[in-house]
């Protein structure tokens, strides 16, 4: 059995990373208000995100600016071993734009690193998953996958689906609504 060590009781024969205390404060501000983007690349940690969906799940970081950055595509059961920062965030995308989750959540935060035991470090395995989509969203993704763009408005449906159908997924209105979900959410 291989002992596994967290990187922040690590035994006196492994050499331990210190977290500056910049990094405590940038994790509690990543914790508090949007934008969603990265704070700083103090601390390295080590993900292996595996692609546990049906479809493949493109990767991306947000930079220092809150711009998305793509990491490329994982494609299903598979996964990609990824060095990082602990305040990087890092949202998943199906090929079509649907919202894929990474450990049941919309964005993902790096944890701290964690070492075996003799010091290599150990890659956490984060899961990439499809989330309970509605039955609209379901339709409105078979939808657009089987109509093209401009025979939208073509269709006898109500507007307003028409208008949700026209609507393509956009990763940067995406950021923007869970950077405001993040300002509500700690303004409460």
């Amino acid at each position: 059995m291989r002992a596994l060590f967290i990187q922040s009781s690590p035994p006196t024969t492994v050499p331990a990373l210190r977290l500056k205390p910049a990094t405590f404060s940038a994790m509690a501000e990543q914790e508090a208000p949007a934008p969603l983007k990265s704070l700083n690349s103090y601390d390295p940690t080590y993900i292996s995100f595996n692609n546990k969906s049906n479809a493949n799940a493109e990767a991306w970081w947000l930079n220092f600016s809150g711009q998305p950055v793509s990491y490329g595509d994982i494609q299903p059961r598979k996964s990609l071993q990824m060095n990082t920062f602990l305040t990087h965030p890092w949202i998943f995308r199906a090929s079509d734009g649907a919202k894929l989750l990474a450990n049941l959540k919309e964005v993902y935060f790096p944890t701290p690193a964690q070492f075996e035991e003799y010091g290599c470090q150990r890659y956490q395995p984060v899961d990439i998953t499809a989330p309970v989509y509605s039955l609209q969203e379901n339709c409105t993704r078979l939808i657009r996958s089987m109509v093209r763009k401009e025979d939208i408005c073509k269709l006898e449906i109500p507007e307003g689906l028409r208008k949700d159908l026209s609507r393509e997924p956009d990763i940067l209105r995406d950021i923007q609504i869970l950077s405001a979900k993040r300002s509500i959410k700690d303004s409460n």
